[in-house]
């Protein structure tokens, strides 16, 4: 185990499941029809189900396969975050959440690249895609526990439009329409999609 993997063990996620649930929930109950508050609910739900599908792969191709599914996803959502809404939070006078935003996304880029050089089927790949996984599950708790949040205060609704068309754009620049839909899907309880997990057409 690296340096960088223990101390990634080591600090995160802080937050409980109880706690990741309530800031969930609040950051529903923020969130716009239609918003980028939305869209990037949607997404993380979307990065850990993605997560799941490559711990529960059974082959190393299936895995494999699985992993470039989750680092298509994670990284257009991870783009879209840092052109659009991290500038806007640093806009907002937020400029430590937005830098430690930057930072916390670039460390999960550089982990996810390293764990392509990984025999799939090992424990030394299990340990770092769980370290990766911690890591992401908090910098969400981070998002939609506070900074997101704020960001809904304290944009005018006029900005949250034009926030949320040019969050769509930069998704879909890297991601497409096609292969989004091809990603695992976010399911109910009963097996349907969930209403509204796929995005709309970049305009």
């Amino acid at each position: 185990m690296s340096i960088v993997d223990k101390v990634m063990a080591a600090v995160t996620p802080p937050e409980s499941d109880e706690e990741r649930r309530a800031a969930r929930a609040m950051a529903q109950s923020a969130a716009a029809p239609g918003g980028w508050l939305s869209m990037v609910l949607e997404h993380h739900r979307h990065i850990e189900a993605a997560f799941g599908a490559v711990r529960m792969a059974e082959s190393a191709s299936a895995r494999q396969a699985a992993q470039k599914k989750l680092a298509v996803i994670l990284t257009g959502h991870s783009n879209a975050e840092e052109a659009v809404l991290y500038p806007a939070l640093a806009n907002a006078d937020e400029k430590t959440h937005a830098t430690k935003a930057y930072t916390e996304q670039a460390a999960a880029k550089m982990q996810m690249g390293l764990l392509e050089t990984l025999p799939p089927m090992t424990q030394e790949y299990l340990d770092k895609l769980e370290h990766i996984r911690g890591a992401v599950a908090h910098h969400v708790y981070e998002e939609e526990s506070e900074w997101f949040i704020e960001l809904t205060q304290k944009v005018p609704a006029a900005e949250q439009m034009r926030l949320a068309a040019r969050y769509r754009e930069e998704f879909t620049r890297y991601v497409g329409n096609e292969v989004y839909n091809e990603q695992v899907r976010i399911q109910d309880a009963d097996g349907r999609e969930t209403p509204g997990s796929r995005p709309a057409a970049a305009p």
